[in-house]
């Protein structure tokens, strides 16, 4: 009996490799996953720029991953790009799922390289959740709900009332950190480069290429950092209203001395990163090509 359940097992194993093979080298995969490396791109544009009219007193305001898509819901030629928005975000939850599943990047079997897919598979939740909401709202089936602030708020709180729930939500806010000291070593280090087609570019072009997504991934990166602290913060003073999302984490630069000029650089910084993701978009490499 044991012999055959491991045979079952094997059995579905090979079978999942095969259509995650098939999924992979599938054409339809890199031009969804290409639009929605775009589709991202336009989601941290819309934050981005928000955030600048802010730091200028020109209106905006800050918002997160949300906001932007509710933003860019208002009027019916914007409703057009939200569904194509939408769509982009599914293909970005499908590549993300590729990537996790099948390891076109080679990220291995290791701790870290465990780490870095299981990455992939949170950051398709999360993407899924954004799509869903974006389909919401083109549908006119509801808005974004709650914001950032308030979602993270309202998790955390339940995290803290389970056992040991303290522990959880800095155990999280760290994971958060850690995701974003990572974007800012990879951000320094370059780590980006190997996976862009640069030699398409001219020189002069491919340079202000890696120089604009320098900018954006440690910008991101240091947010990410920000976001981590507030949970650590959270759990170590047992209060969930501790917890910021992306807008709150924005307001709290704003309301620093300086906070004009910090806003205003995080913002350009966003925008940078808007940048980086129409470059993937257009020149990554796919599938060891």
């Amino acid at each position: 009996m044991g012999n055959g359940l491991g045979r079952k097992a094997s059995e579905l194993k090979h079978q999942g490799d095969r259509l995650g093979a098939k999924a992979m080298h599938n054409p339809w995969t890199e031009r969804l996953a290409r639009l929605g490396y775009l589709a991202k791109g336009v989601v941290y544009a819309v934050i981005g720029v928000l955030a600048l009219q802010v730091a200028f007193g020109s209106g905006g305001r800050t918002t997160d991953t949300k906001g932007a898509l509710a933003t860019l819901a208002r009027g019916s030629w914007s409703k057009a790009l939200l569904a194509v928005v939408a769509v982009g975000l599914v293909g970005y939850v499908l590549w993300r799922v590729v990537q996790a599943w099948m390891d076109p990047d080679g990220k291995g079997t290791d701790a870290k390289g465990l780490f870095l897919r299981g990455f992939y598979l949170v950051s398709a939740a999360i993407h899924a959740f954004l799509a869903l909401a974006a389909f919401r709202l083109v549908l006119g089936t509801g808005g974004t709900g709650a914001s950032g602030d308030q979602s993270a708020q309202s998790w955390t709180a339940r995290l803290m009332s389970q056992p040991f729930g303290q522990a959880l939500v800095a155990v999280v806010g760290l994971v958060i950190a850690g995701m974003g000291f990572w974007q800012v070593y990879k951000a320094w280090k370059e780590k980006f480069r190997k996976k862009l087609r640069l030699d398409e570019l001219r020189p002069q072009q491919a340079e202000w290429a890696v120089r604009i997504s320098k900018l954006g991934i440690l910008a991101r990166g240091l947010v990410f950092v920000l976001i981590g602290g507030f949970l650590v913060q959270a759990a170590l003073t047992a209060n969930p209203r501790r917890a910021r999302g992306l807008d709150g984490a924005l307001e709290t630069l704003a309301a620093q001395s300086h906070g004009t000029v910090l806003l205003a650089l995080t913002a350009a910084g966003l925008v940078a990163y808007a940048v980086y993701m129409a470059v993937e978009a257009r020149y990554r490499r796919f599938l060891g090509a």
